[in-house]
């Protein structure tokens, strides 16, 4: 982010006060690379600058913003949107970064202009920041400026983005709620195990009565909870850096756990079907653009959230650069679903490839779309059941020996 953010500290903000061609009084605000640079901008214009200042630094300056795959969507489509208008490149990246309210993605957009003010191709200044422009979206760049057809590619690209974006958020969406829940059960309940229930342990020392056995367990997970609460926290925090070292360091263990995910009833028939759509919907944008359908399959790989898929797909791009036809190769891999192999066979006999792959990518973000609909709908009872067996167990387990005592005095 620094180098970005140096790069483009090239151009400085100045503030002015002056008269358009009409004489009206105007103010404003121009970035330039010094006092003089800006004076002739303003002039280009016709603005006459009566006074002209450096912009005065921010006191408090807030902390810049991540760049997230959202910013990138919505800059891929306004992009397209300004050159389908007529409006040169430059000048687009230029009106686009002004008005960003992200700093970060600002300073990104502003070095990608003075890139491309000095000759450079787009696409090679967005391969400079790979951190935010995979080589997908480069090449495609790329195909679209040698092909001459950059404005329908990047329409093309920016559909792409949104929705690949709007199929991860309704994932995430779908994922959230039951993970919160399960996150403030678990606090609830232990704050009732350390805190609520020694209190009603003293209560029934108190009486001196015999407690039933579920009242007993719970005392005694409370008792144990008290004294080795650490061990809990030790564990919780064991378990999350464990896991992460095994997957940053060992390709077989997340191969494993994508395995594990995909045989998962519910989760893994999400997982299958929404891999299905982007792998479609990928090479189906790469075939639009003229890229050969061997290296599309080399791009595609990168936008697999699974090693299995990722896996399969090097073995399909291997086999098709070796002469096989693209329907045969994923029939072999036993991955993909029956009628998506048929309709890509249909799109390679017929020459509509791109097309097929097109439909197979809209049919199955629906059921993505669909599945994920209905699995939040189930959720809320099922999580609402889940918390409620947590929670109104250990009530239950602190009334019972009151409702004991009752009866024994009546």
């Amino acid at each position: 982010m620094s180098t970005i953010k140096k790069e483009a500290q090239k151009e400085q903000a100045f503030v002015w006060r002056g008269k358009d061609q009409h004489l009206t009084p105007i103010s404003g605000e121009i970035f330039a690379v010094d006092l003089d640079a800006a004076r002739n901008k303003l002039r280009k214009q016709g603005i006459n600058a009566n006074r002209l200042s450096k912009k005065a630094p921010v006191l408090f300056r807030q902390k810049n913003q991540k760049i997230t795959s959202a910013d990138i969507a919505v800059f891929a489509r306004q992009l397209a949107t300004m050159l389908h208008a007529g409006i040169p490149i430059v000048q687009s990246i230029d009106i686009i970064g002004r008005g960003h309210e992200n700093k970060s993605m600002h300073f990104l957009l502003l070095t990608l202009k003075t890139d491309v003010e000095n000759g450079e191709s787009l696409a090679y200044a967005l391969s400079k920041h790979p951190s935010y422009f995979d080589s997908l979206f480069c090449n495609l760049i790329k195909a679209g400026e040698h092909a001459g057809v950059l404005e329908s590619l990047l329409d093309k690209i920016a559909t792409y983005k949104e929705k690949s974006e709007a199929m991860q958020q309704k994932i995430k969406k779908a994922l959230v709620y039951p993970v919160s829940v399960m996150v403030i059960a678990f606090i609830v309940t232990m704050v009732l195990l350390v805190v609520v229930v020694p209190v009603f342990e003293d209560l029934f020392q108190s009486f001196g009565a015999d407690l039933p056995p579920f009242t007993k367990l719970i005392i005694a997970q409370s008792k144990w909870m008290q004294h080795s609460w650490w061990t809990v926290v030790l564990f919780l925090v064991a378990v999350f850096y464990g896991l992460r070292f095994f997957k940053r360091t060992y390709h077989e263990f997340n191969l494993l756990i994508d395995k594990l995910l995909l045989t998962t009833p519910i989760v893994g028939k999400v997982i299958h079907q929404s891999e299905v759509a982007r792998f479609t919907r990928t090479l189906s944008t790469l075939s639009t653009a003229g890229v050969p359908l061997v290296d599309a399959l080399k791009l595609t790989t990168q936008t697999s959230s699974t090693l299995v898929y990722r896996d399969v797909i090097l073995q399909i791009r291997e086999d098709v650069e070796s002469g096989q036809r693209l329907h045969i190769s994923m029939r072999v891999s036993s991955l993909f679903p029956y009628i998506v192999e048929q309709m890509v066979a249909i799109g390679e006999e017929s020459g509509t490839l791109d097309n097929m792959l097109s439909k197979i990518a809209d049919v199955y973000e629906e059921k993505v779309t669909n599945l994920i609909d209905n699995l939040s709908s189930l959720i809320e009872p099922v999580m609402m059941s889940v918390v409620g067996l947590l929670v109104g167990g250990l009530i239950v387990a602190m009334y019972l020996p009151v409702f004991k005592l009752g009866g024994a005095i009546h």
